[in-house]
């Protein structure tokens, strides 16, 4: 038994024995791009990890990106391992990857100040709830401070959450609520102005459309924007913050119906385009967000949609009136009857990209939240206009026909 027990034992030291010299002769005939390989996995792993560390809003993003990007390339490498082309492909995506965490990489909140316009409800709501739990000083700007907009923000946010009357079509409140955020801010400027508010006006034929709506629609969408841009600045200037506008799908593709809106929305996405162009000298980056059809407030209410079909009825011309019908026009508000079951009732994508125009160290200058906005957008850029002019007739499908043209087709069918 004893005997039994040596040999055992002697077999099992001479197995770890020859593990050893077989590892050892392994590595010293090993191809050196397995060790420069193994080198530059370490590295890019470390790298990877320490960007993480230092994150605090994306961390487990990061994290799991980098660590899967990392085991695949590293795939790669050894699967191409006979020559230095793995390496050198290795080596490329590497790099690459890092490009892109760097992208990612995001910077403290650091009790970062930032203004949102239209705070009421919608995405500016949202956004401050959303700001204010991250720990940002948000300034919550609404058309009626005692609204149950403002209400909510009062009761549900921390004492940072500051809201403020600021209706944008006034001079004397945004010059008002930039005194109260300068003094309170002082020196360390204001890191982010984000301009939400919005009104979505009567989606309609552009024809039908009483140049009323496209003027309000102008001034809050757009120079109301540029207005408060422009009050601001100054206080961006000393942080070399952010400046984030809320435009629209609308605001960069044709859609029927939305003449007014779509035009101002596209006005404000020109605007941040060249203001972030502009200044990009001061440190100062600008960002612009089209979202697709989420679920908000912006539609208004039945009561709100009867005001303004009474409003465009009493604009329009006896010829224009009877060339559409009035059939026609009041089946419009099908349109914003259906709009919210279209419509994504989860803000997250939204928020999402606003934090990260907030806080990237190199943030986007355009972001397409929601389902189609992307895609939509390189449809319109890249291809035909008739296939774009197809594609969104299928996704706006609207079976109404004017009155004067289901006359003349019922005319060509009897003749």
């Amino acid at each position: 038994m004893c005997h039994s027990n040596v040999r055992k034992c002697l077999a099992k030291n001479l197995s770890t024995e020859l593990q050893r010299e077989r590892m050892d002769t392994y590595i010293s005939t090993a191809d050196p791009s397995v060790l420069l390989c193994l080198g530059m996995t370490a590295a890019f792993g470390i790298i990877t990890f320490y960007k993480a560390k230092k994150n605090q809003v994306e961390k487990r993003c990061i994290s799991a990106r980098g660590l899967l990007l990392l085991f695949l390339l590293e795939i790669l490498c050894f699967v191409m391992l006979k020559s230095y082309i793995g390496l050198i492909l290795f080596s490329m995506a590497c790099l690459i990857c890092n490009i892109y965490l760097s992208v990612q990489t995001m910077l403290p909140v650091d009790n970062k100040a930032v203004l949102i316009t239209g705070s009421d409800s919608g995405f500016g709501h949202a956004l401050a709830k959303y700001l204010d739990n991250l720990g940002f000083v948000v300034f919550a700007g609404v058309l009626n401070k005692n609204g149950s907009g403002a209400e909510e923000l009062k009761r549900s946010c921390s004492h940072r959450l500051c809201v403020l009357q600021l209706d944008i079509t006034s001079s004397a409140q945004i010059k008002e609520a930039y005194l109260k955020i300068s003094e309170m801010v002082q020196n360390t400027g204001l890191w982010g102005v984000v301009n939400n508010a919005g009104i979505l006006g009567f989606p309609a034929d552009g024809e039908l459309l009483p140049m009323s709506v496209y003027k309000q629609c102008m001034d809050v969408n757009f120079f109301g924007h540029v207005e408060t841009t422009k009050m601001f600045l100054p206080l961006l200037r000393k942080s070399k913050g952010r400046l984030i506008n809320i435009s629209s799908m609308a605001g960069g593709i044709p859609m029927t119906r939305f003449a007014a809106y779509g035009a101002s929305k596209a006005a404000l996405s020109m605007f941040s385009g060249v203001m972030r162009q502009e200044l990009a000298k001061w440190g100062i980056k600008v960002a612009a967000v089209h979202p697709a059809g989420f679920k908000t407030c912006i539609q208004g209410t039945s009561e709100l949609w009867a005001k303004q079909e009474k409003h465009l009825l009493e604009n329009l011309t006896p010829d224009v009136k009877k060339d559409y019908g009035e059939d026609y026009i009041e089946a419009l508000k099908n349109f914003l009857l259906h709009m919210p079951v279209h419509s994504e009732p989860d803000l997250s994508p939204v928020l999402d990209d606003v934090l990260h125009a907030l806080l990237a160290k190199s943030p986007h200058g355009l972001y397409t939240p929601g389902k189609s906005a992307y895609l939509t957008l390189c449809i319109f850029c890249y291809f035909p206009l008739w296939l774009y002019d197809f594609y969104i007739g299928k996704l706006q499908s609207n079976k109404s026909v004017p009155s004067a043209l289901r006359a003349s087709e019922a005319k060509n069918k009897n003749t």
